[in-house]
């Protein structure tokens, strides 16, 4: 089984929101759908800029406690290494 460390934005240089899952898919959809947090509805953070998978849910958990920790200068270079304009990258999951 997949785990997935995933960074959120309201747009280009916008909110940022981290979180964990084992379902990226569902998950997104919760976000956007404004169920569950509601850090996600009221800043608009929905469209996926970052996603990356593991193993073992307790690196996981630990890797997105890290990114939280992180600097946002951190978070936003950790972004656009492999999506420099921020594009949404739901779609690319469905394929």
């Amino acid at each position: 089984m997949s785990y997935f460390v995933y960074i959120l934005a309201s747009r280009k240089h916008g909110t940022l929101y981290i979180g964990v899952t084992n379902d990226i898919a569902r998950r997104i959809f919760e976000h956007r759908e404004g169920l569950g947090l509601k850090f996600a509805k009221k800043y608009g953070v929905h469209r996926l800029v970052y996603v990356e998978a593991l193993d073992d849910i307790r690196v996981a958990i630990q890797r997105e406690r890290t990114m939280k920790e992180w600097p946002r200068v951190w978070k936003v270079r950790q972004i656009e290494r492999d999506n420099p304009e921020w594009d949404d990258l739901t779609d690319k999951l469905n394929r």
